[in-house]
């Protein structure tokens, strides 16, 4: 499958996983945006990806509302973490193998995957994963911040951007999000 329909299509089911009312308020952010001038090119997706119903049984497929991990009784600060991972922040998006269709196989939740802009592997990032199995919750929110990680090496590749972005989210956040990462089952690399 080509990288274009492994975006477009799992992008979705991130969305799936926010809240209502922050869909609601993130499309109220897009229309105060200025409109862009000139027009996207057509769709270049190659055959079955082009056949509009196929859509339609790939959201029945892999279209879940619902957390991907499940907690006994998650702390408030996972709960936050959980609800900022597996929707807006949509590390599931690269940080989770895929299945031949673009579902994401749950089974593997953030234990890394080829990488979709090309050569090389996205990082497993549960505590199982070689390089952050001994980093704690302030490790993974200074590294959210700052790009630095324990071992004082640095952010790579497109992730450059998303950590710029995630330096803007409040320290509650990332912290969230670290508490999270924490808490999660270990998937070995």
């Amino acid at each position: 499958m080509g990288r274009a329909a492994r975006v477009v299509v799992g992008g979705l089911a991130a969305y799936a996983k926010m809240p209502v009312e922050d869909v609601i308020d993130l499309r109220a952010f897009l229309d105060t945006l200025p409109s862009v001038a000139g027009k996207t090119g057509g769709h270049s997706l190659g055959f079955p990806w082009s056949i509009r119903r196929g859509i339609g049984a790939w959201k029945w497929r892999y279209l879940d509302a619902g957390p991907v991990v499940h907690f006994e009784t998650p702390e408030a600060l996972v709960e936050r973490g959980r609800t900022l991972v597996e929707g807006a922040g949509h590390c599931g998006e690269c940080h989770t193998r895929r299945d031949r269709f673009g579902g994401m196989i749950t089974r593997f939740w953030l234990a890394g995957g080829p990488n979709p802009d090309g050569p090389g592997r996205i990082p497993n990032i549960t505590p199982g994963g070689k390089n952050v199995a001994h980093w704690s919750a302030g490790d993974i929110a200074y590294y959210l911040e700052s790009g630095f990680t324990p071992e004082y090496d640095t952010f790579g590749g497109s992730m450059v951007a998303v950590q710029e972005n995630l330096a803007m989210l409040p320290q509650s956040d990332r912290a969230a999000i670290a508490a999270y990462l924490t808490a999660i089952a270990p998937v070995p690399d």
